[in-house]
């Protein structure tokens, strides 16, 4: 039996016969017998396809080998799901049951078929969102991790993936027999865990993100030859901002990022401030359809991508990679954003992962659901995060530096706060002792009021901290790009009073322009930025049209950049 309702008119819509006509020019008729594969999971699939005749099925297989029915298809109907936006490997299985004829659209074709036929791409895209969110919460295509779902690393792998939006299982090797097996021929020695199924059968023993993410085929292979019309460094609000204005616009456009889409915004439970939508939304969901959405207009994604190096010795511009490849871009876009800060606490790092976080997820909170958590912050941040966690822990203790939240945060979060039996805030106070158990996991807590001097100890085993971040600049180290005292990118008037040189056109250097000709920089990392959801999703637009700008009056390419110190 199928695990989902086939009758379910916005998950699977469908088209009469005008309709695939309509379609028609944007693909060609293949056949199929019975049996056949149209694509099967971790294999590329090709594009969409539009049954004319004949029935699919839609077949679940996990890396294990196992087998579970999702949904048939006939007639009218269409295969596809998010991932064909961008040719990304398939996340489930589709055989023909009886001989098929299918319109196959690639997915360059699918892209343009969207912009073209606005009312049947709305119905489209509307499919292929919700039928991924049925497959991350079925865990359908995606990797098998094996290991017990407290064990730090696969916490972290999991929240990879999901901050991602990609499927995955967790199978704990004491409750399953399979996860035992693999265990026991894999993983003898315990630092090996967890184990990471792949879909095509490969087994890494406790990677890191990227090894994971490559063998997954989540980064593409691109051209290396490509110069791009704008790279984007950075794949929060800002950046994806700027992706979706000037890949709408025609421009060529890459985004790179060295974690997941969203930045800091992905990770807020709850935006209950952004203009439209009066009853909040998820930060993830939120930057979840723009991240789609740039797919929509053609702009690609190379997540996971540190950029560790910015060459603007000649042109066009280039982007160096952690991997040791090489992006090359005729405008850059710095929308790198900060990295979370850490406080002076005694032994921090070595409960990070084991107790210690720096946002909070449904992974997170699934860890320490009727306990007892301690919070640092007093900003929107971590407002939000202490209203999420107090729904499923007994209690959270809020520690704040400063004398009131009413310094940092917003009335609504203070006013939440205040209203939750379960959230106590200390001001003047802060952690500082950490104390754990021989295997590493944080155990309890000990803090101090500032005034009056008195401590506290706590048996508490997960603290979260939002205390905000630094400027993520360092990449941009030797390339001539001017940073403020705290490490922010200067752009446009805030830039020295020599400005740039060698420059043509009035209006030089754009507002969100650098000292770098044709580098902007939009969001947290500018200087002098409103350090708001709106204004970085504001900044990515208004840089698309000084990029223009600049194009259309560059007579050839950008000019060098001056030799001066990133640091004055």
């Amino acid at each position: 039996m199928s695990s989902i309702d086939p009758r379910d008119e916005q998950m699977f819509p469908k088209f009469g016969t005008a309709d695939i006509d309509r379609l028609r020019r944007f693909g060609e008729t293949r056949h199929y017998a019975a049996g056949e594969p149209l694509f099967v999971t971790g294999d590329n699939a090709p594009g969409m396809f539009v049954l004319i005749s004949g029935s699919v099925r839609v077949t679940r297989r996990d890396p294990l080998g196992r087998l579970a029915p999702i949904v048939e298809l006939g007639p009218g109907d269409f295969v596809a799901e998010v991932g064909q936006l961008s040719g990304r490997p398939s996340l489930v299985d589709v055989h023909a049951t009886g001989d098929v004829e299918a319109l196959l659209i690639p997915h360059d074709n699918l892209r343009s078929l969207l912009i073209a036929e606005a009312k049947l791409g709305d119905r489209i895209m509307r499919a292929l969102i919700l039928r991924r969110v049925v497959l991350i919460e079925t865990g359908a295509g995606g990797p098998v991790l094996i290991g017990p779902e407290t064990h730090p690393d696969v916490v972290r792998l999991q929240g990879f993936l999901a901050r991602n939006g990609y499927p995955c299982q967790v199978l704990d090797p004491v409750r399953d027999r399979d996860a035992a097996s693999l265990v026991e021929r894999y993983a003898p020695d315990p630092k090996d865990l967890p184990l990471a199924v792949c879909p095509k059968g490969t087994i890494l023993k406790n990677p890191s993100e990227r090894e994971l993410a490559q063998a997954l085929g989540m980064v593409p292979i691109d051209a290396p030859d490509r110069t791009y019309d704008v790279v984007i460094v950075g794949a929060g609000p800002a950046g994806l901002a700027t992706a979706v204005y000037a890949a709408s616009e025609g421009l060529s456009v890459v985004v790179l990022d060295a974690v997941a889409f969203g930045g800091q915004a992905g990770e807020s439970a709850r935006i209950e401030n952004y203009l439209g939508f009066p009853t909040g939304i998820p930060g993830r969901e939120l930057t979840a359809r723009a991240f789609v959405q740039a797919q929509k207009f053609g702009a690609e994604m190379v997540i996971p991508a540190e950029a560790v190096g910015l060459d603007c010795s000649q042109t066009p511009y280039g982007i160096q990679l952690a991997d040791g490849r090489r992006v090359k871009g005729s405008t850059v876009v710095v929308a790198s954003g900060a990295r979370y800060r850490r406080p002076e606490i005694p032994r921090l790092r070595e409960f990070e992962g084991r107790g210690v976080w720096y946002w909070a997820s449904p992974i997170e909170a699934r860890l320490c659901r009727n306990e007892e958590v301690a919070l640092v912050g007093g900003g929107n941040s971590a407002g939000q995060a202490a209203v999420f966690l107090a729904d499923v822990a007994a209690k959270v203790w809020m520690l704040v530096r400063g004398p009131s939240l009413a310094e940092s945060m917003s009335q609504y979060l203070i006013d939440r706060i205040e209203a939750a039996e379960n959230i106590e805030v200390l001001t003047e106070t802060e952690i500082t002792d950490l104390s754990g158990s021989p295997e590493g996991q944080l155990e309890r807590v000990r803090w101090r009021n500032r005034v009056a001097g008195d401590e506290t100890g706590k048996s508490i085993r997960n603290v979260f901290i939002f205390i905000g971040a630094d400027p993520a600049t360092g990449w941009l180290e030797g390339c001539g790009v001017s940073l403020d005292a705290k490490g922010f990118v200067c752009t446009g008037a805030a830039l020295p009073a020599t400005g740039m040189t060698e420059q043509s056109g009035p209006g030089r250097p754009s507002p969100l322009e650098a000292d770098v000709a044709h580098v902007f920089a939009v969001g947290d990392v500018r200087a002098g930025s409103v350090k708001r959801v709106g204004a970085a999703i504001g900044e990515g637009a208004a840089a698309v049209a000084q990029i223009h700008t600049v194009l259309s009056n560059a007579s050839g390419p950008p000019p060098a950049a001056r030799e001066r110190s990133a640091r004055g």
